[in-house]
């Protein structure tokens, strides 16, 4: 069978999205239709104009055309794709002059190669994602709700911190609580359940309630994790959810924990030693074939200690090892051991997760003991 010749022409007109051609000069050079229809402009009033100064009404300056004009530089110059992630731009709506919406875009920058390998053109793809951020908005804001609102437990104050990842546009299965216990005692507790979207986050929320159920009546942390995972047992999607659990007792000053498959909780004493908190870690939750009893370990604090639990968004990255990960988290928590919860919370993160964010979720729950 005789394979046709491909109208690259045509193709490129067809293609998906709003797409445009531009030199390594940065003149514009053609345009599909959607592309000319977001610019709201003829083909023939675009092409041959030099891109910085296709906005006349725009401040060159201005902060977002900077960004675009350095990625396009950076492919003409290193032959890489270049992305401008997630920009808000108001566009006016055409049926309503005056009046501006709010769309979100991610700008792409691909080059096009010559035979001699070297840039001969630049793919400029304006991705419209404003759906699927309103969409994310939506379930964050149904995550968040299933979280507990930040408050001190007894006298006792906390911090809480949710981050979610930079780069998945969804929710996740991260979770943290605290509650009261009889005494002077509380829980605190974090979960990873494995996955992202609203199925998991579903999850998550229901892992979350029978935790602080179980806890309220089982004599240990221990225990509280068998009984969760019996219940996780019975809810598709929460096999191999990671959870971490502390019962802190201010009678006898301890901390009795346990953790199923979840990075150790890290303990921060007045002189800025952290221990973290290791000798009780099972398999997580529902990973066995069988169900078995868990373990758990006590640990002393002295005045002023803090307890901080995590998830491994906060300390893993990739290619690296976890114990450099858990070393840095100990020297945040060592230089700022003199902030109070809140303000050593935003420290950590800081200190912890990337400037453009991280690539996982991060919930983080710090308590003064």
């Amino acid at each position: 069978m005789k394979v046709p010749a491909v109208d690259y022409a045509a193709v490129f007109q067809a293609t998906p999205g709003a797409v445009a051609l531009v030199t390594p000069q940065l003149v514009f050079v053609d345009a599909n239709p959607e592309f000319l229809t977001l610019r709201g402009l003829p083909r023939e009033e675009l092409v041959g104009r030099f891109l910085p100064e296709d906005r006349p009404d725009k401040d060159p300056a201005e902060p977002l055309l900077l960004r675009i004009l350095a990625s396009l530089r950076r492919t003409a110059a290193t032959g890489e794709r270049s992305t401008v992630a997630l920009q808000r731009i108001d566009m006016e709506d055409p049926d309503q002059p005056g009046v501006a919406h709010e769309r979100y875009y991610n700008l792409t920058n691909i080059p096009v190669l010559g035979p001699d390998g070297r840039v001969t053109l630049l793919l400029h793809r304006v991705e419209d994602v404003t759906e699927l951020i309103r969409a994310r908005e939506v379930a964050l804001t149904l995550q968040e709700a299933m979280l507990p609102a930040p408050r001190p437990v007894g006298r006792h104050p906390a911090a809480v911190r949710y981050r979610p990842a930079a780069e998945a546009l969804n929710v996740a299965g991260d979770w943290y609580d605290l509650a009261d216990l009889p005494g002077d005692r509380i829980v605190v507790a974090v979960g990873d359940v494995v996955g992202h979207g609203l199925y998991a986050a579903g999850v998550m929320g229901q892992l979350r309630s029978a935790l602080t159920a179980a806890s309220l009546v089982a004599e240990g942390p221990a225990r509280a994790l068998e009984i969760l995972g019996l219940y996780a047992r019975t809810i598709d999607g929460a096999e191999n959810t990671t959870v971490a659990t502390a019962f802190v007792d201010w009678e006898t000053r301890t901390i009795t924990y346990s953790s199923a498959g979840h990075p150790p909780p890290g303990l921060l004493q007045r002189d800025g030693t952290v221990q973290f908190l290791d000798q009780a870690t099972d398999p997580p939750l529902a990973a066995r074939p069988q169900h078995a009893p868990r373990v758990q370990a006590v640990t002393a604090f002295g005045e002023g200690a803090v307890l901080v639990l995590y998830t491994d968004g906060l300390i893993e990255r990739r290619r690296e090892d976890i114990d450099t990960g858990l070393a840095r988290l100990a020297d945040s928590l060592a230089r700022h051991r003199a902030e109070e919860p809140e303000a050593l919370a935003d420290a950590v993160l800081d200190d912890l997760l990337p400037p453009d964010g991280a690539t996982d979720d991060t919930a983080l729950v710090i308590v003064r003991l």
